[in-house]
């Protein structure tokens, strides 16, 4: 039985990923940094942003100290919040998919974007309130693919209903956060709207998008699962 379903946000419900990566290239052309597209997508994706500037820095043999690292992260923030003010993010049907779960289960995000972006994104698709608990980079947690904040959002969603860590399901779009869910316990589903399937074999389904996924499928996965067990 499906007890609760848990988001990412970036790459899943938002179509974010490319503002960010925009939103990166300005504050690191500003020191004299480029950042490829396909560098982005292949290396730093599943960062936070505090991750993300330590593993370019690292990588580039470059000395970033942490003022230098929360300098850029503010200017990162502070882009990112007007590229979502202005562009509709949504990807197509996820707000349905997520009304559709919020009918029958408990709803949590864990995400490496910060709580202030994701809660303007859902408050302006009218969606904040389908949601019981959001974890995010703003707690302070490791970012996937370490499993902390999916440890966080049933911590929290816990604090409203017992679950079991087997009977709930994360939607994810990438291997880091694919690792994160199953570090910590949860079955998975991968959406393919930032890598192919070929990249997303860790999940125990793989749909095209949002819409294609429906209660009976989640339904599914779990008996499944539950004979498996």
């Amino acid at each position: 039985m499906l007890q609760a379903v848990f988001f990412d946000f970036d790459g899943v419900i938002a179509d974010s990923e490319p503002l960010h990566l925009r939103a990166y290239q300005a504050v690191l052309e500003a020191e004299g940094i480029t950042l490829e597209k396909a560098d982005y997508y292949e290396r730093y994706l599943g960062y936070d942003d505090v991750g993300m500037f330590q593993a370019l820095a690292k990588d580039r043999g470059i000395t970033l100290d942490a003022d230098k690292i929360d300098a850029l992260t503010s200017s990162k923030s502070h882009i990112i919040e007007e590229m979502l003010t202005d562009d509709a993010v949504l990807f197509p049907g996820a707000a349905a998919s997520i009304k559709m779960f919020a009918d029958h289960v408990p709803l949590a995000i864990a995400s490496g974007a910060l709580e202030p972006e994701i809660a303007m994104v859902l408050e302006h698709a009218g969606l904040r309130t389908c949601f019981a608990a959001i974890a995010s980079a703003s707690d302070g947690v490791r970012g996937k693919p370490e499993p902390d904040l999916y440890l966080l959002a049933m911590a929290k969603l816990r604090e409203r209903t017992p679950l079991d860590a087997a009977s709930c399901i994360a939607i994810e779009d990438s291997h880091w956060g694919l690792e994160a869910a199953r570090k910590a316990g949860l079955r998975c589903v991968a959406v393919t709207h930032t890598y192919p399937a070929s990249e997303l074999r860790a999940a125990d389904l793989i749909v095209e998008r949002l819409a294609d996924l429906t209660l009976s499928n989640v339904e599914q996965l779990m008996r499944d699962n539950g004979r498996a067990r």
